[in-house]
């Protein structure tokens, strides 16, 4: 059993870096993320394993050395915070065009812009959807807890290598910061040169004569091999999307109505869930784990075994709302509810938001259709002996 204790999420995330074995890590501080690379700092973890940690002059340098230590088989990581992953856009998307495996974390802050300081979960699209240019992905999993942020180091980066893909945690403020007991695993060694040359043929690890020269690059100037490029990709991302689709489900058994949230969200309406048992109410919660690949069939089978609405939970101004959408098809009604600015939501506000589900009565839909019919026969009726008694006094006329 690994060592027990009691953290902040970016320590946890950090110290998991360490046990893992990666080679290094390259980072710029901001807020609410800067506890990472001080944390490795202060652990001179170059001493413990050889990873080397490097405070970059920039976001941008940042990134570009992941590019290179990563092009190079290394197991290389970054960190940052919402402005600062804006800066590394243009890196994350040469990044994918290289299929250079690599992971970094994106502790959610407040914007547009340089916003607040406070938690949010506003960078769902620019992480899930590709906040570079192309056609591309990253596998983005959402930590609801310290133990996760260091639990979800060691998975995005064996998923990073499995498929040669960069891997985000996706936090926020709320989980980067607080404080939690930790089970931290044990100590892995880095691997050395020749396991590296032997695991990842593809990396660039100094060619010797007699070798194959290779380069590794985004860049094609052929239009034949770059759409055969773009068609591979895609091929992989649907291979990762048919494999490594992660959630949690709770009180679903039964559920009526679901709450969809995933990060302090997620921990959030798992309150509201017991709060709204207690009520009699059948909520239950969908956790989604990986965001991108989504759990769209997940909410899929929910509707199938009949729940009736869903409700997603964002701390932000409705993000994700539109996976949930895409997944219900139409077939019933979904909602959003969320704080920004950075205001964290209570359970008892969300569980209020889902009391006034557009899809929620307090009637089941069969009684209420009873009742409509009942009242259309009623007024049918009315009308009908209006008629019957006009059309007779005409008659008498």
């Amino acid at each position: 059993m690994g060592e027990l204790k009691l953290m902040k999420g970016n320590e946890a995330l950090a110290e998991a870096a360490i046990r893992y074995g990666a080679d290094a890590y390259f980072g710029y501080p901001i807020t609410p993320q800067s506890e990472v690379i001080e944390y490795l700092s202060e652990q001179n973890p170059y001493e413990r394993t050889g990873m080397v940690v490097l405070q970059a002059e920039s976001e941008l340098a940042a990134i570009n050395m992941v590019y290179a230590a990563g092009a190079a088989g290394k197991r290389v990581m970054t960190s940052s915070s919402s402005p600062g992953v804006c800066l590394k856009q243009e890196g994350l998307a040469y990044i994918a065009g290289a299929e250079v495996p690599c992971v970094f974390a994106d502790v959610v802050r407040g914007g547009p812009g340089l916003g607040t300081i406070q938690p949010s979960q506003a960078d769902y699209f620019q992480n899930t959807k590709g906040g570079g240019n192309g056609d591309y992905h990253n596998i983005v999993l959402a930590p609801a807890s310290v133990q996760e942020m260091a639990d979800f180091v060691a998975l995005g980066f064996d998923l990073a290598f499995k498929y040669r893909i960069c891997c985000c945690i996706l936090s926020d403020g709320a989980i980067g910061q607080m404080m939690e007991k930790v089970v931290l695993p044990e100590q892995k060694a880095r691997l050395t040169e020749e396991e590296i040359k032997a695991k990842y043929p593809w990396a660039l690890t100094g060619r010797k004569r007699g070798t194959q020269h290779r380069v590794i690059t985004s860049l094609d100037l052929d239009s034949a091999r770059m759409e055969e490029h773009n068609r591979a990709l895609q091929r992989k991302y649907a291979e990762v999307t048919k494999n490594e689709v992660r959630y949690e489900m709770i009180n679903c058994e039964d559920a009526e109505y679901v709450f969809v949230a995933y990060g302090s969200s997620a921990r959030i309406a798992q309150k509201s869930v017991q709060l709204g048992r207690e009520a009699g109410l059948k909520v239950g919660l969908l956790r989604p784990i990986t965001l991108w690949p989504y759990p769209t069939q997940a909410i899929r089978d929910l509707i199938d075994k009949g729940v009736k609405g869903f409700l997603s939970v964002e701390l932000s101004c409705g993000q994700m709302i539109e996976d949930v959408l895409l997944a219900c098809n139409g077939r019933v009604k979904a909602e959003h509810f969320g704080r920004v600015g950075g205001i964290i939501h209570t359970p008892e506000e969300v569980l209020e938001a889902m009391k006034k589900h557009p899809g929620r009565s307090s009637r089941s839909y069969e009684e209420t259709n009873y009742r409509r019919i009942r009242q259309w026969q009623k007024s049918h009726y009315k009308i009908s002996s209006s008629l019957k008694t006009w059309s007779m006094k005409n008659q008498s006329c």
